[in-house]
């Protein structure tokens, strides 16, 4: 099989879908592998790296389009990329089709099979291709939480971790998954008050536990939501239904009670963000200010930290290609279930339940495509 990897055009999205290891796997087995002239060099990769693992090296970003069966990407393919894509052409990335009609609508038109990463899904709910950038997401969050706390960058002027007769910042975190674990273990590493809020005592208990008792957890009730959100400095949305967009938890009259200069980071932006007020920003931009609250909402928080991100993810993600590569598209999601689940669009249809509900579109089951 023919695998393309095109350099990212998002807006500071520093991360490239493959490392030359995953080249040289790919490679040995028979397959072709074409990489976009710079594609790595942010993620510390240079051309020569790939071309010594054995891929072919393209000077421009069309030829990655027009050669590739499988389209290997970390973001959603952008509206200068549309026409490049073809019907019948795999591609597998980070889609987030649930945040943008446009999206979803322009690649219906172009009859791509779009697998999501982050709708692949093991038989026990873990989300083994977005884990990893969650992860990073949420350790990142606190820290640029902390930096927008200060004054100088519009905040509160707060240190996170207070200091001897000073209390500490309080953190508010929406959701105890992967983004809240890893944000309330760097949070609360710093030193600051976190609290944690999900509407599953399962994952409260667990959260509780693994702290013993240094982070408190309450249940994501309304009442709840209204009286921690109130007395929040930074305020974390993690929540996640996964592959649908993100509950809007965070109303505009929550944010009115905040105190002026608190700061919202909404991690949850990728899928639509929780909060009636966060838009999506990029890294040169992050931030902006509404009812007085800085709002950090970068869709690719990651991106920041290529180096690592980028290990993180093709350490996850070559496997499920590999099978992709090896099999064709269809007979690697009719014997790999999670593979399967990550298929949100097939030559025209859409196959991910909470996409079509999202934009009350048509649905049809994948079992009926295959």
């Amino acid at each position: 099989m023919v695998i393309g990897v095109p350099k990212e055009i998002k807006p500071e999205e520093n991360r490239i879908a493959i490392v030359p290891g995953g080249v040289e796997t790919l490679v040995h087995k028979g397959h072709t592998v074409i990489i976009e002239k710079g594609a790595g060099l942010r993620s510390g990769f240079s051309d020569e790296e790939y071309i010594k693992a054995g891929a072919q090296i393209a000077q421009k970003h069309e030829d990655v389009f027009t050669e590739a069966e499988l389209l290997l990407k970390v973001k959603e393919p952008l509206p200068d990329e549309y026409q490049l894509l073809r019907s019948g052409q795999i591609v597998f990335t980070y889609f987030h089709l649930a945040a943008s009609e446009e999206l979803t609508c322009n690649l219906l038109e172009k009859k791509i099979v779009g697998i999501a990463y982050e709708t692949v899904q093991t038989e026990d709910g873990f989300l083994p291709l977005l884990a990893p950038m969650s992860e990073i997401a949420g350790r990142m969050a606190p820290q640029e939480g902390a930096k927008y706390l200060e004054e100088t960058c519009g905040g509160r002027g707060i240190l996170l971790g207070g200091v001897a007769g000073v209390p500490p910042a309080n953190v508010v975190i929406l959701g105890g998954g992967t983004v809240g674990y890893n944000a309330a273990r760097i949070a609360s590493g710093m030193g600051a008050s976190v609290t944690v809020l999900d509407i599953n005592p399962r994952k409260l208990r667990i959260m509780d536990e693994i702290f013993q008792g240094r982070v408190t957890t309450m249940i994501a009730d309304s009442y709840n939501l209204r009286m921690v959100i109130s007395y929040a400095d930074l305020l974390i949305g993690a929540v996640l239904v996964p592959g649908a967009k993100a509950p809007k938890l965070i109303t505009r009259e929550m944010l009115k009670t905040m105190r002026p200069g608190a700061v919202l980071v909404d991690v949850s932006i990728d899928q639509g963000g929780c909060a009636d007020t966060s838009r999506p920003t990029t890294h040169s931009h992050p931030i902006y200010e509404e009812e007085g609250i800085i709002h950090y909402t970068v869709a690719n928080m990651p991106g920041a930290v290529p180096r690592t991100a980028t290990r993180a993810l093709t350490l996850n993600t070559l496997s499920y290609v590999f099978e992709i590569a090896e099999k064709g598209w269809k007979k690697a999601v009719k014997e790999n279930v999670s593979l399967a689940k990550g298929v949100n669009l097939v030559e025209g249809k859409i196959t991910y339940k909470a996409v079509a509900e999202a934009f009350n579109l048509s649905y049809t089951p994948l079992k009926e495509v295959l």
